[in-house]
């Protein structure tokens, strides 16, 4: 799907992935990453409860009526 998007192969991740590398050292990925994961989580927590929260205030006018 990355590769479909963004139109990249194998060798561009490859160089893309050598330059984080470089930039950042071996030590500081795994907290990039952690980071990035937590990062990712909240913003699926947040979408989810303003769905549940859309999804409740819908229901709540369809009563109304």
């Amino acid at each position: 799907m990355f590769n479909l998007v963004f139109g990249l192969g194998g060798q561009e991740l490859m160089v893309i992935g050598l330059i984080i590398l470089v930039l950042f050292g071996g030590k500081k990925i795994p907290e990039l990453m952690k980071g990035l994961g937590t990062g990712i989580k909240e913003f699926n927590n947040a979408k989810n409860s303003i769905e549940s929260e859309v999804k409740e205030n819908m229901k709540e006018l369809d009563s109304k009526k």
